[in-house]
């Protein structure tokens, strides 16, 4: 049978309680060199029993022990890994989506909100832009256009057709009279 490696080393459950909490305790990333200290003092380096034990990430846990053994710290950048809104990629597009809309939309009639409804679709709108000089290749799609739409304030709403009223019916009046 297979002897665990928290047996063979001599961890406790306690002290695997203990180290848990002390770990999350540390800020990052210097978290992650204590997860890669603890996988290589208790653990014999085994990132996979570190993710059992403890419940981290092996990867994470991993990379931590790179960062001890070489010295080196990794830094995560996560500020840059976001994809630009397609405001920023194209800054005339939203003026001119501004021009397309403001003809059409009205407030809401009670004031309860600030958004603008408009009875413009989205796919109104991007025939609108192609109108104004945009080309195809260079717009967004049509559900993006909605979300921008959305984003600045614009509640996208289809207008109800007026339906004819049909006249009451009124009751029937009963050419019989009672004779008697």
């Amino acid at each position: 049978m297979k002897i665990s490696t928290l047996v063979r080393n001599g961890v406790s459950i306690q002290t695997v309680d203990l180290i848990s909490r002390l770990v999350d305790l540390v800020p990052w990333p210097d978290r992650r060199q204590a997860m890669g200290d603890v996988a290589l003092s208790l653990l014999d380096g085994k990132h996979r029993v570190a993710e059992d034990v403890f419940g981290w990430s092996r990867s994470t846990v991993q990379l931590g022990m790179k960062e001890l053994q070489t010295g080196i710290s990794c830094v995560n950048d996560l500020s840059s890994r976001h994809k630009p809104k397609t405001e920023q990629k194209h800054p005339g597009l939203l003026e001119d989506i501004h021009q397309i809309m403001e003809p059409h939309s009205q407030a809401d009639p009670r004031l309860r909100t600030t958004l603008l409804y408009t009875n413009m679709t989205a796919q109104a709108v991007f025939d609108a832009l192609l109108e104004k000089g945009w080309s195809e290749g260079t717009l967004p799609t049509v559900r993006t256009i909605s979300n921008i739409l959305n984003r600045q304030g614009y509640r996208l709403r289809t207008v109800a057709k007026t339906k004819v009223q049909k006249k009451p019916r009124r009751p029937r009046r009963s050419s019989r009279t009672s004779g008697g």
